[in-house]
């Protein structure tokens, strides 16, 4: 398919910029991918689509502190650093993206929080705007951390044109977010709450955990029109055996296995067996789903609504059809549906 296809005219007003009051209570669309019937719902409802011995597969990725502010030595420039990944901890160096980059080079030191709580070296150049700086601090890991989450805010993306507040360090945050390292919140998961979560558990659903690190790749424009040019980055996922254990067992008793999220998705996927089972894996995926592809674990996903031309949505239109997703986005943007990271919730079944 070529990147055209995935083009639409989705309105401004339709990009959230602020979660939902409540969790639980954003939009829901239910789209049935062999009819394309479509249905309106509350995201509580989800419980009324799933029976004993289903399995949901949750992302439990945690998003750190990433967008974190430094002045230049000499100058006082304020520069944004973004934190990406964490390259050697012994050495605390990191992988960071700087903003504005062409102040900043090879050599220069970062200064931040008052009484400079923490100071950074560049050290190499990665891309145009890619870092590598080491933290020069003498304390403990555990001081370590706690400074940057000090000194950090919560990553919103770049579209959310405003400053990080303390609703969003909760409200970017699954409740079921356990393993630190993502950039960007699996955002499908924000919608569950803890009372929705227990009425689940209580009907017999079983949740099965996998760890995806959302990098800032989930955001990249696609710049080909030909999608089989297109290179995904890389991403860390973790599946551990215990949790393909339960996977298995729902999909051998042809049970609803539901992937929770776009990340869930590309990490069951990327963990395929030769029998089409799910398989326990630590390493890294630069998967690019895209239509035709033929799904081997999850026969039914929540998603959020995706912007236009993006991975996302060429992930979500493979699953769901191409034809029925593309007619659910047109009633998605008659009926005033919430697109992207804050928005409302779609259930393919």
């Amino acid at each position: 398919m070529k990147l055209s296809q995935f083009k639409f005219d989705l309105p401004d007003s339709l990009i959230a910029h602020s979660p939902a009051s409540t969790r639980d209570e954003a939009r829901l669309m239910v789209l049935d991918r062999k009819t394309g019937a479509i249905e309106h719902r509350i995201f509580k409802d989800l419980l009324e689509y799933f029976d004993e011995h289903d399995v949901m597969i949750l992302n439990n990725t945690k998003v750190f502190p990433a967008r974190m502010y430094g002045n230049k030595e000499k100058t006082g420039a304020t520069i944004e650093v973004f934190l990406l990944r964490e390259l050697n901890n012994e050495l605390r160096l990191w992988d960071v993206l700087v903003d504005p980059a062409r102040k900043i080079r090879v050599g220069n030191k970062l200064y931040f929080g008052e009484d400079d709580l923490l100071v950074a070296e560049v050290v190499d150049n990665t891309t145009s705007r890619g870092r590598t700086i080491r933290f020069l601090f003498d304390g403990t890991d555990e001081e370590f951390r706690r400074n940057i989450e000090i000194l950090g805010e919560t990553p919103l993306p770049k579209y959310i044109k405003r400053k990080a507040t303390a609703e969003d360090k909760e409200r970017y945050q699954t409740i079921f977010a356990k393993k630190e390292g993502a950039v960007a919140a699996p955002t499908a998961g924000l919608h569950f709450s803890r009372e929705l979560l227990k009425r689940l558990e209580l009907k017999g659903i079983e949740f099965a955990e996998v760890t995806l690190h959302v990098g800032l790749g989930t955001f990249r424009q696609v710049e080909v029109e030909d999608l089989t040019k297109h290179k995904m980055d890389s991403e860390q996922f973790i599946i551990e055996q215990k949790d393909a254990d339960i996977v298995n067992r729902g999909i051998e008793n042809k049970r609803r296995v539901c992937a929770v999220g776009t990340t869930s998705m590309r990490a069951i996927e990327s963990a395929v067996s030769a029998g089409r089972t799910l398989k326990a894996a630590n390493d890294w995926t630069s998967k690019f789903i895209f239509p035709p592809y033929d799904f081997s674990i999850a026969n039914s996903m929540v998603t959020n609504f995706h912007t236009p031309e993006s991975t996302l949505l060429m992930m979500v239109s493979a699953f769901g059809g191409y034809e029925h997703i593309m007619n659910a986005y047109e009633v998605a943007i008659k009926e005033k549906y919430r697109f992207y990271s804050y928005g409302d919730a779609m259930l393919i079944i």
